[in-house]
């Protein structure tokens, strides 16, 4: 409330997005009518969080996609939703969850100052740390 009519992208998609997932438990609308709703708000997500990125110059929005590390599958669904035959219902709700992965690691996980995704990093970080070790150690045991 406190942006106005400035409300960041983020909020915006995830508000829609979750709209979406209220409506779709709620029982209320039919199948079309949520691969709508579902397809209106992805396909509001991938242009909004890409075009920023956007130069003087048309990139295509794979290649814009992978900067921002959205799964390639969302975009070629966006395109699928915009340009295509509509696809089904539970290929929508695993893109509208995927989505708002994304969102609650790059977004909301930063804002309120308990990054996940760095702590998940860390624990990847030092599984491989480890994973090295043990391979140094079975390397050093191969020369001797």
């Amino acid at each position: 409330s406190r942006y106005g009519p400035k409300m960041p992208l983020a909020v915006d998609c995830t508000a829609e997005l979750i709209r979406c997932k209220v409506l779709d438990s709620s029982g209320r609308l039919k199948s079309h009518e949520l691969i709508l709703s579902y397809g209106l708000a992805l396909v509001r997500f991938v242009n909004l969080i890409t075009e920023r990125k956007q130069k003087m110059v048309s990139i295509p929005l794979r290649q814009l996609a992978r900067e921002v590390d959205i799964p390639v599958w969302v975009v070629d669904l966006r395109h699928e939703l915009t340009h295509g035959k509509l696809p089904r219902l539970a290929l929508c709700r695993k893109g509208c969850d995927v989505v708002l992965d994304w969102l609650r690691k790059m977004y909301w996980s930063r804002q309120l100052g308990n990054n996940l995704c760095e702590e998940d990093e860390d624990e990847e970080e030092e599984q491989e740390q480890e994973e090295v070790e043990a391979n140094a150690d079975l390397d050093g045991d191969a020369w001797e």
